[in-house]
């Protein structure tokens, strides 16, 4: 790698981005336009080198223009089948129909990534791009991740691909050929990744300050939403599940849940563990944190109030689970997701109102339904 400030003389990288129906605009324009920045910035904050450090493209199966997810369209500049040879190619965030990918309908471009890839060329995904990345088998073994709302359903067409959506960017490979990056926005990540890697850490911060862009070093556990499996077709533990989405915050909940279902308590909590993917503390947990990130986003309660309302007598621990689980403080999650006040309606407009997901549990139900001292530990 360069020293810091200092651009390397090579010839600029070929940078391909994948066009498909199903792709972002706002990733794959987003990702063109900050790659393809460096004359400009040049202007701005005196970039080292007179020579652009990448070549972008978009390429698709042809030339030509296209029309993408939401409507936009998209001006392909080179079919893949007369592109034999690129140094990265980046599949953007995809919007699969009903969340779901349909395998086998790009049989020209996987053939085509698997082509580039044995020639050398580093394979990036951001978000649901890892679905096309996926199909042609190279990722098997491999550590990926995803935005966490594909997560379970990337899992089902593809075991055999370690995913971990809770990571903002994973890298993979013995020449780390492989990089993912999760939620739609962390494309971000992606490209301040590549530049670092590609030119030196100076462009990045460089680019990162001109653009705005953040890392995102906390990774996407503060991003994601807890929601506890249902289709899983076992009907006394669905039970077990309804009553608890309302009494979260009971002491002992789960010998209430064992009581209520009728089971022996190991019947019960192996039933429970096989149908959610947890035992029933932790998921006694998540809900109720995720009922903590609400408040936190939605109300002016203090830390400890609000731990004591979902169910916590010790405040100590209830921000090191809470940190456990999202990866952040208590406080730091307030001020990441709370909306500044600036941007709220006047008292009585529309903003003030309380939101749907917010009257799901009443505010008040959780301090008025706990008894004292819940005995309750991490698992």
């Amino acid at each position: 790698m360069p020293l810091d400030g200092e651009m390397p003389s090579q010839p600029p990288l070929h940078v391909s981005l994948v066009a498909i129906p199903e792709a972002s605009v706002s990733t794959l324009l987003g990702l063109y336009d900050v790659l393809n920045a460096f004359p400009m910035l040049k202007d701005f904050v005196g970039m080292p080198s007179d020579t652009p450090p990448f070549k972008v493209e978009i390429v698709g199966t042809a030339a030509g223009p296209m029309v993408l997810a939401g409507g936009t369209t998209a001006q392909v500049h080179r079919s893949v089948g007369e592109l034999d040879r690129t140094d990265i190619v980046i599949v953007p965030s995809l919007v699969a129909r009903d969340g779901r990918w349909e395998k086998g309908r790009y049989p020209e471009l996987v053939g085509w990534l698997r082509q580039v890839y044995g020639r050398g060329a580093k394979l990036c995904s951001a978000c649901s791009g890892v679905f096309l990345l996926a199909e042609t088998g190279l990722l098997d073994g491999r550590d990926s991740t995803i935005h966490w709302v594909y997560a379970s359903h990337f899992r089902s067409l593809y075991p055999d691909v370690p995913l971990h959506p809770e990571k903002t960017l994973v890298v993979a490979g013995e020449r780390e050929q492989f990089v993912s990056c999760g939620a739609s926005m962390s494309w971000h990540d992606l490209a301040l990744y590549l530049i670092a890697r590609h030119t030196d850490l100076t462009a990045a911060q460089a680019v990162a300050k001109f653009f705005a862009l953040q890392w995102h070093h906390d990774g996407l556990g503060p991003f994601m939403i807890f929601e506890g499996r249902r289709d899983h077709g076992d009907a006394a533990i669905l039970d077990a599940q309804t009553w608890l989405a309302k009494h979260f915050s009971v002491a002992d909940t789960v010998t209430e849940m064992v009581s209520r279902s009728g089971l022996a308590e190991r019947t019960f909590k192996r039933r429970f563990t096989k149908a959610t993917g947890l035992a029933p503390l932790p998921y006694v947990h998540r809900l109720r944190i995720e009922e903590a990130k609400r408040r936190l986003e939605r109300t002016s309660d203090s830390i400890d109030e609000i731990g004591w309302r979902v169910g916590y007598e010790d405040s100590a621990f209830f921000r090191r689970l809470f940190k456990r689980l999202t990866g952040v403080a208590p406080g730091q999650y307030r001020r990441q997701f709370q909306v500044p006040s600036f941007a709220r309606a006047p008292a009585g407009g529309p903003a003030s109102r309380p939101s749907s997901s917010a009257e799901k549990v009443d505010p008040g139900q959780a301090g008025r339904q706990r008894s004292p001292n819940p005995q309750l530990k991490i698992s």
